[in-house]
């Protein structure tokens, strides 16, 4: 028997209320991600406004940022995709543990800067999946993401998926940049949504920067005004 959404919802919520086991240092009862744990391996740090990567205190973008100006008008990250996020990440995006949705939105959210970036988007779009990757994984991660941060905003329509490019990994970010050449567009019947509009990208995990570059380039085409990107880790630079 299946079951409404208003009714799914209400599930969800009161299951992301019951008192649970911290996923990290065990301790019980608390949250998923206990407070402790947050704070010691979220925590608030500067970060380059323009690609979310460490800077110093009191600058606001990074070398490689003032020298060549992205797409995105600002990046934000929750923390640096180190442990033990990855093992949390993959739990959630590999594993089929969408409940990991939850606590991981309680992080972005937290982030300074991320309540203004969502409650100032037009659209909140999550980086779409090329079909053949959705359905092997049976869900999107950035989907789960996005539709908690702004549950009123989010569309998973909005932004396509075009091309199933070739692992990125092992690739500099020139490579991957011309990897994804041509992997986005705006859904062409609705592209009037996107002009004129501040649209707010949501992800998981930034690496190089390519893949969000490539998504916002094809939303400044369609005429967005602005392009925002929150995401939950960010890939630290090379020593």
């Amino acid at each position: 028997m299946s079951i409404p959404s208003a009714a799914r919802g209400l599930l969800r919520r009161g299951l992301d209320a019951l008192p649970s086991q911290c996923a990290l240092c065990r301790a019980w009862p608390g949250r998923p991600l206990c407070g402790a744990c947050v704070a010691r391996f979220a925590p608030a740090v500067p970060r380059c406004r323009g690609c979310a990567l460490r800077v110093p205190a009191g600058v606001a973008r990074c070398g490689g940022c003032l020298r060549h100006p992205g797409t995105l008008d600002t990046c934000l990250a929750a923390c640096d995709y180190v442990w033990p996020w990855p093992d949390c990440i993959g739990h959630f995006k590999f594993q089929g543990e969408p409940g990991w949705a939850a606590p991981l939105c309680a992080l972005m959210r937290a982030v300074p800067g991320a309540d203004a970036l969502l409650s100032q988007a037009d659209r909140v779009l999550p980086m779409p999946l090329f079909p053949r990757r959705l359905r092997e994984r049976g869900f999107n991660q950035a989907l789960e993401l996005a539709r908690r941060l702004a549950p009123e905003r989010c569309d998973a329509a909005l932004l396509l998926r075009l091309r199933d490019t070739p692992p990125q990994s092992g690739l500099t970010r020139a490579q991957r940049l011309r990897n994804l050449h041509g992997a986005f567009a705006v859904e062409p019947l609705r592209a009037g949504l996107v002009r004129g509009r501040r649209v707010l990208l949501v992800d998981d995990v930034m690496t190089t920067g390519a893949s969000l570059t490539a998504a916002a380039q094809a939303l400044r085409e369609a005429g967005a005004a602005q392009v925002d990107a929150l995401v939950l880790a960010r890939t630290p630079a090379p020593p």
